[in-house]
């Protein structure tokens, strides 16, 4: 067997973080037929996953993603594949998530720095 660790750390904040979870979630589950379940927590959420040979879970903080994958021997000989996917889909969806945050907070500093009639 085989392990994928994968560690991210962001600033998005839980409620944005969600978001990228869920969009991961739903990417993984429609291009490799992954189940998943999402459980939400006050302070950080979990979305596990699982299919024939993987299992796993993804914990989703207000500062960090941390995912644990556990393959199963005939799956684990792409243990290295599997992981670089995993990082590229993750690291695309925290650039998208970070852009919006970014967006975001350039529109709240642009409304108070505008003088009122």
């Amino acid at each position: 067997m085989a392990d994928i660790n994968i560690h991210r750390e962001h600033k998005l904040g839980l409620a944005k973080a969600r978001k990228v979870a869920w969009a991961w979630a739903e990417q993984v589950e429609s291009r490799y037929g992954m189940e998943c379940t999402v459980i939400e927590g006050r302070t950080s959420d979990t979305v596990e996953f699982r299919r024939s040979g993987v299992a796993g879970r993804l914990i989703v903080a207000p500062d960090h993603f941390e995912l644990e994958a556990r393959l199963g021997f005939l799956v684990g000989a792409f243990a290295g594949t599997i992981e670089r996917e995993i990082e590229k889909e993750l690291d695309t969806l925290l650039a998208q998530g970070n852009g919006a945050a970014r967006k975001s907070a350039a529109r709240t500093r642009g409304r108070r720095g505008r003088a009122r009639p």
